[in-house]
This record gives structure tokens, sequence and C-alpha cells, in this order.
């Protein structure tokens, strides 16, 4: 393992640019903002501060999606870090916490809202030791971007994090509170039923919160996810069992991204250190759609 980039403020939703630079958001209230990295890690750029991003989708003319929780919305952004407001919530119901966005096959973005105003769950910054005695709402919502029509798809779920689409288009969501990743079988336009996929919380870890975030798919099949206050980003496979846990240099990795094609290594968001850090696999990444229906 290696220190790819730092120091970061609160690091989350890492991804790779065709040209080997990265974006990521840092989270912390003294920078609340989409920050770039260059491919050699070195030079760390704030784009613009949006309040406090979460996750990030780029899509096939290099357009910045921002799920932004500080006021809850959905953000489309220019490269240069112009943007706009593009939704609020869905059919008059506001969104509560955006968190990760992936795009699908077909184009469309998707995203989960994890359920609980950030404030709420953490009045003072640390998130309340009474966190499972709350009330969650986790959602899950598609968005068709050429359209500007968001639906929502699922609800109900313990703070809805991390979201992944594998190789056939099935969509993969996790549920941070449980520990469960949920799978959604995808047909064209249907999303079949939330079913219950795996687990990556650790009977021997510690207490507190702690449970999935941000996770990909590698071209091994696998899913690689960010286990938050385990410090590991544990490797389910294709059966939903645990193959490995990758240990983190911090104890709170928030998410990660392969590298280019034939780059082997995860990059994870930790926030403990606020790094990322690089760890290698023996595989690379899924490659990632692009909003027109094509990998990139």
């Amino acid at each position: 393992m290696k220190i790819f980039a730092a120091p970061l403020d609160t690091p989350e939703g890492p991804v790779c640019l065709p040209d080997g630079s990265w974006l990521c958001v840092e989270m912390g209230p003294a920078r609340g903002c989409v920050t770039k990295i260059s491919p050699d890690g070195k030079e760390i750029r704030k784009i613009v501060a949006t309040g406090r991003p979460n996750g990030l989708a780029v899509d096939q003319d290099g357009t910045i999606w921002v799920a932004e929780s500080k006021t809850p919305s959905l953000l489309k952004m220019s490269p240069n870090g112009d943007y706009d407001v593009w939704a609020t919530g869905c059919e008059g119901e506001p969104f509560i916490f955006p968190n990760d966005l992936a795009f699908s096959t077909d184009g469309d973005l998707y995203m989960t809202d994890s359920g609980i105003n950030t404030y709420e769950l953490a009045p003072t910054g640390t998130i309340r030791e009474d966190y499972a005695s709350l009330s969650y709402d986790g959602r899950v919502y598609r968005i068709n971007p050429n359209r500007r029509e968001v639906e929502k798809l699922d609800t109900g779920i313990l703070f809805t994090n991390g979201i992944a689409f594998d190789a056939t288009g099935n969509l993969f969501v996790n549920e941070t509170i449980t520990g469960q990743v949920y799978r959604y079988p995808k047909t064209g336009k249907k999303i079949g039923p939330r079913t219950t996929f795996g687990n990556v919380r650790d009977p021997d870890g510690p207490p507190g919160w702690r449970g999935p975030d941000g996770m990909k798919f590698g071209i091994d099949g696998n899913l690689y996810c960010t286990v938050y206050g385990q410090g590991d980003v544990t490797v389910l496979d294709a059966h939903g069992n645990v193959r490995r846990r990758i240990p983190t240099l911090g104890k709170y990795p928030t998410n990660l991204a392969f590298g280019l094609p034939g780059d082997k290594r995860i990059y994870v968001t930790e926030v403990e250190n606020g790094q990322i850090e690089t760890h290698s696999t023996d595989t690379g990444g899924l490659p990632l759609y692009n909003g027109s229906g094509e990998i990139r």
C-alpha cells in the first residue's frame, strides 16, 4: 500500500479521468469542494466549493455530476467548476442526504440518498452514539439527464450508501447500518425487487458506526467495498461471500476507484489520515458507464 495524494480534508468520491488525473470531493467544512489531482498525485487543486459534496460521476461530455449533501441536491458541473442545481427532489419530495452516484448501461444516472439529515446524524460533527435508534428513510433514485426526470425506485433503507453496476447491468446498493449489500436485477428499464447479496461487516470488528461505503466491481467479477469504521476494503465474490479483506492505513475508508486500464490497483479515499491510498490487486476495474450507454 502507498499514499497517492495528501493532505485531503475528509475525501470521498474518487473518479479517474481518461488522462490519468483524478477528481474527488473534500467534505470537511473548511473545504467542502470538488478537487482535482494530477496523475502523479502531487498537485491538488480545488475546483469549486459547493458545501458538502459527496458522490461524483462523470459523463461522456466531461460533465461532473455531484451529490451535494449540505443543501441536498444534484449538481451539474463543468470541468472548470461552473455548476447548476439540477434537482432537489422527486415529485415534490425533497432529497435528504444525496450520497453516491453511478451511470447505468442505458445512460441513466442512479443516486443513493441516505435518508437522514447530516445535522441530525452528527449534530456536533461526530456521529451520535444512539445512531442505531434513529429514523432512516434511505432511498434509491433513477435520473434521466436528457428528460430531466427523477424517479424513486426504493425507500426505507437504513442509510443507503455505495452504488455500483456489475458486468451484466445489475444494480447493487449497500446499507451502512446493517452491513448489507443489496442486488436489484435489471432487465431493460425494469429494476427488480431488492434482494440480499452479501454482508461486509466483520463479526469480530470494532463497535460503533461501521458499515459499507463506496464500492466498485473489478474485472474479476468481485465487488470491492470500503467498510467505514472497520478499516478495510472487503471483497465479495460473485455469490456474495467474503473473499478477502484488504486493510487500509486508516480506520475510515469512504470510497474507492480503479485506475486506468492495466492499472491493477484500487485508489481508496480515507478520512482518518486525509489521503488517497493505493492497494495492489490482481485485477483491473470493471469499466464504468458514462451516460451514453458506452463505457470509459
